[in-house]
């Protein structure tokens, strides 16, 4: 079983559909966004992106912090209410912006981008309410900063939006390329991967159970503090053409999340657990990391302000987007999902009767079935990118992709299907007035 933390009070965050129908609908997500990128190619870009990092990643998050910050944090989550709303708004917003990018409708894209911009907010909202009652420390603090980040996404956002259709950033000033790089920037290192460096200083010690000493303690509290303020430079550096800016935000982000890497690595090593299909995800980071960190440096000294190194080194893309993002996603829902089924079904029956343990709630083996998938999908990805493999690399990396994420959606639906008190039509919309009463 994995380390069950016995300080927690599940009761602080809200009722345990809304955080589900989150990953369930997240998941919806993640197989269309691989999916459109097999049968759509670089036709179907924008839409994939959006599909991945909008659609699955964020409605993720949305769903993980709405429930964890109050358990986390010991305080009351703001509104119930609030956090029933947010989902569909989001949703329905990322899809259509998803539908627009596919068919080329333009018009549609200031439409659902308010509509995903409404969910987001309501999100920021709720949670900015929820933690200004809640006592500071390392994930509270970027949780906190990635809310404000949220927010810049989501304005960069329409702004591009309205651009498309009305011409408006000539009118402002601003030209798109400049915002386009600001709006990635934000998204990626500012709201995601704020809040993946936020969760794994709360989630990795508590799940490792790793005694590293006071030495460790303070370079993650300093990677904490440097990591935001680099994403801010490095993003306003780009929004402003200043490459001297972006260079030094560059450089910020690239140690913060390195020493994040190294962290978590040692973590891990000191584990005191079972090893489990969340801490494997971990390893997988720690090692993606550590190995975009140089290449990203370098690139970002020589040209911070260039498309081709939005993300790092041109050739180590999919080791962030992939390696990174994607594992931390896989690994933290591999355990989020089954512990909150098992905490709801089963934490009330233990002592009394013989209950599954929680990662008895997944299938082990289609678990390492994902995993190989996805890891091999990566491979032959970066191997593309980098010139080892032909182009036939990249169609087979997406066909990969898209049997570790089908397999993995099953998993984790499995769970909810089978130790889940409703039907998934019910936990889908079926019940939604009776999350919005409560």
């Amino acid at each position: 079983m994995s380390a069950l933390p016995g300080d927690i009070d599940a009761e602080a965050g809200p009722p345990m559909t809304v955080p589900l129908r989150h990953f369930a609908v997240a998941l919806g997500f993640l197989v269309a966004g691989v999916v459109v990128g097999v049968v759509s190619g670089r036709a179907g870009h924008l839409a994939q992106i959006h599909l991945l990092l909008a659609g699955w990643v964020c409605l993720t998050i949305l769903g993980a912090m709405t429930q964890f910050v109050p358990v986390w944090a010991g305080v009351e989550l703001h509104s119930r209410r609030l956090a029933a709303l947010q989902l569909p708004l989001a949703a329905v917003g990322f899809a259509g912006l998803a539908v627009g990018f596919l068919s080329r409708a333009e018009a549609l894209l200031p439409v659902a981008g308010g509509l995903a911009v409404l969910g987001v907010w309501v999100f920021c909202y709720n949670l900015a309410r929820t933690l200004w009652h809640a006592d500071l420390d390392v994930t509270t603090g970027l949780f906190g900063v990635a809310l404000g980040f949220f927010f810049l996404v989501t304005v960069a956002g329409v702004g591009l939006a309205l651009d498309r259709t009305v011409g408006l950033l000539p009118v402002a000033g601003v030209s798109r390329t400049t915002l386009l790089t600001g709006h990635a920037t934000l998204a990626v290192f500012g709201a995601v991967l704020t809040t993946v460096v936020g969760a794994l200083a709360q989630l990795v010690p508590m799940f490792t159970q790793a005694d590293t000493g006071r030495l460790v303690t303070v370079t993650e509290r300093a990677a904490a503090v440097g990591y935001p303020v680099g994403v801010v430079l490095l993003a306003g550096g780009r929004l402003s053409a200043h490459p001297t800016v972006a260079r030094a935000g560059g450089l910020l982000v690239v140690a913060g999340l390195a020493t994040v890497g190294l962290v978590l690595a040692r973590r891990l090593l000191g584990a005191t657990v079972d090893w489990s299909p969340m801490l494997t995800r971990y390893a997988v980071v720690a090692v993606s990391v550590v190995c975009w960190a140089p290449l990203a440096a370098l690139t970002w000294w020589r040209d911070p302000l260039g498309y081709a190194g939005l993300f790092g080194h041109s050739t180590t893309g999919s080791l962030l987007l992939v390696g990174v993002v994607g594992f931390v996603v896989l690994g933290t829902l591999y355990h989020v999902v089954p512990f909150i089924v098992w905490v709801h079904r089963y934490s009330d029956r233990l002592g009394f009767e013989d209950v599954p343990m929680i990662d008895d709630l997944y299938d082990g083996r289609v678990a390492a079935g994902d995993a190989t998938a996805l890891a091999a999908a990566g491979s032959l990805a970066l191997g593309h990118e980098t010139g080892v493999l032909p182009g036939i690399a990249a169609t087979a990396a997406g066909t990969v992709a898209a049997v570790g994420a089908v397999l993995f959606a099953a998993n984790l639906v499995s769970v909810l299907l089978t130790h889940g008190p409703q039907s998934m039509p019910e936990l889908l919309g079926g019940r939604l007035a009776h999350a919005w009463d409560r």
